[in-house]
C-alpha cells in the first residue's frame, strides 16, 4: 500500500464520522452530509496523489466536504434566499448550547438511534454514518441483500427528515429512556468490529471497537450512575483487551482456549474489573444487575483466569443462569451450553444445543459450538459436517481459516 493509500485508509477510519457529524450539524441533512463526505474522500484520492497528504487530513476533508455540500445545494436550488446563502457560505449561525458532553459524533449517534426508527434501521444507519461501513458490509452483517439494506438506510434517513428529528443530545429528562437503544447499537457496532462480517476485511476492526468504546465513555460521563452504561463499558474493555491475541500472524482467528494470555492488555482488564466490582457493590445494596452488567461479570471471570484450565466454570454457569432469566435469547442459551459442557460434559451440552437448531440454523456460532461438542465426543463424521456448515456461514477469512484447520485436525472416518 502506498503512503497516500495508507493515509486515505487511516483518514477514513479516523475522520469519517467526524466529518459526517460536522456536516450534519451544519446542514441538518444526513443525505447531504454522507454524500459530500464520500465525495471529499474521492477527491482526496486524486488530490493527495498529486499534491501530497495535507498536514491536517481531517481539516482538509471537512473543508472539502463543506464545499461539496454547498455546491450540491446550489445545483438543486435549495438556497435561493440570499440571506440563507450568506449564512451557508460563512456559517455564522451561533452554536446551540452545549450539553454535558460536546461531541458531534455522539449527537449523530442519538440522531441515528432515535426511538422513532426500528432497531434494525438504527443499527444500520449508525454503522453507515458513524462507523463508515459500506452498504454491502452492513448487508452481510444483517444477512440481507445490499439492495435491501440500501433501501432500509434510505428509508431511515427519509424518516429522520420527514419527522424533523433534531440533531442534538436529548434533554437530561429524556436521556434514561433514550440511552437503552443507544447502548444496544453501540454494542452491535463493537461486535461488528470485534468479529467483522466482511470476507475481504480484517477479522478484527479496531476502528469500530475503539470508536464504540470512546462513545460509551462519553455516555458514562453523562450518566455515571447508570449501571448498564458501566456494564457495557466494562464488557467492551475486557473484550478489547484480548484483541491482539485474537488473530495469529497468518491472519487466523485464535479461540479463547488457544490465546496467549500474556498478550492481553492488563490495563484495560484492570479498568473493566474495577467497573464490575463497582456494580457488584451496587448489587449487594439491592440494585439488580442488567444484561450488560452480567455479561461483564462473565467476562471478568474469563479474564481473571491465568489459564483456560483455571476458569471458574461454575461461576460462569451461575451468571448465565441469572442472564437467562433476563434474556431468553437462543444465543444466550447457546453460550450457556458451553459452560454446561465444561461442568457436566459435552453430551449433556449437545442435547441443549440441538434443541436450539430451529432458531439458530443460520447462525455460524451454533454450528461451531456443535462441531466442537461432537469432536469432543469422538463423532468425527458429524463434527466434520458441522464444521462444513460453519465454514459456509463464516463471516471472514480469519474465521474460515480457523474453522478449516479445526475440521482438518479431525481423525476417524469421513
Amino acid at each position: 500500500m502506498s503512503d497516500v493509500e495508507e493515509a486515505i485508509t487511516r483518514a477514513h477510519h479516523d475522520e469519517w464520522a467526524r466529518v459526517v457529524a460536522a456536516l450534519t450539524r451544519r446542514f441538518g441533512d444526513l443525505d447531504i452530509a454522507e454524500e459530500a463526505t464520500a465525495e471529499a474522500f474521492t477527491t482526496a484520492v486524486e488530490r493527495w496523489r498529486a499534491d501530497g497528504v495535507p498536514p491536517n487530513p481531517g481539516a482538509w476533508l471537512t473543508t472539502t466536504a463543506n464545499r461539496k455540500a454547498i455546491d450540491r445545494l446550489r445545483r438543486e436550488n435549495k438556497r435561493d434566499d440570499k440571506h440563507k446563502e450568506a449564512l451557508m457560505l460563512h456559517d455564522t449561525t451561533p452554536p446551540e448550547p452545549l450539553g454535558a458532553v460536546d461531541d458531534d459524533r455522539l449527537r449523530l449517534i442519538f440522531t441515528c438511534c432515535h426511538p422513532a426508527l426500528a432497531m434494525e434501521a438504527r443499527v444500520a444507519l449508525t454503522l453507515r454514518m458513524v462507523g463508515g461501513l459500506t452498504v454491502p458490509e452492513i448487508a452481510r452483517a444483517f444477512l440481507v441483500q445490499a439492495t435491501t439494506m440500501e433501501q432500509r438506510i434510505t428509508r431511515a434517513k427519509a424518516k429522520i427528515k420527514a419527522a424533523r428529528i433534531p440533531y442534538r443530545m436529548p434533554s437530561a429528562e429524556d436521556l434514561p429512556a433514550r440511552v437503552s437503544g443507544v447502548l444496544t447499537v453501540l454494542y452491535l457496532v463493537f461486535n461488528e468490529g470485534y468479529l467483522a462480517t466482511g470476507p475481504s476485511v480484517d477479522p478484527v476492526r479496531h476502528d469500530l471497537t475503539s470508536e464504540a468504546i470512546r462513545l460509551t465513555r462519553l455516555i458514562r460521563a453523562l450518566m455515571p450512575q447508570d449501571g448498564e452504561v458501566a456494564g457495557l463499558l466494562a464488557l467492551m474493555l475486557m473484550t478489547e483487551a484480548r484483541r491482539t491475541a485474537r488473530v495469529s500472524g497468518s491472519g487466523e482467528l485464535v479461540a479463547l482456549d488457544e490465546q496467549d494470555r500474556g498478550a492481553w492488555d492488563l490495563a484495560l482488564i484492570a479498568e473493566g474489573h474495577g467497573l464490575v466490582r463497582e456494580r457488584l457493590a451496587a448489587a449487594a445494596g439491592g440494585v439488580a444487575p442488567g444484561r450488560y452488567q452480567i455479561l461483564a461479570a462473565i467476562n471478568a471471570v474469563h479474564t481473571s483466569a491465568r489459564d483456560i484450565r483455571d476458569t471458574d466454570w461454575s461461576q460462569v454457569l451461575a451468571l448465565y443462569d441469572q442472564l437467562v432469566r433476563l434474556d431468553r435469547s437462543p444465543i444466550i442459551a447457546l453460550n450457556r451450553a458451553i459452560a454446561v459442557a465444561e461442568l457436566d460434559g459435552p453430551e449433556v451440552a449437545l442435547a441443549i444445543v440441538d434443541r436450539l437448531a430451529e432458531a439458530l440454523d443460520g447462525y455460524h456460532a451454533f454450528h461451531v459450538t456443535r462441531a466442537d461438542l461432537l469432536r469432543r465426543l469422538g463423532r468425527s463424521q458429524q463434527a466434520r459436517a458441522a464444521y462444513d456448515r460453519a465454514i459456509e456461514l463464516a463471516g471472514n477469512t480469519g474465521e474460515t481459516a480457523y474453522l478449516t484447520r479445526r475440521r482438518d485436525q479431525l481423525t476417524g472416518p469421513g
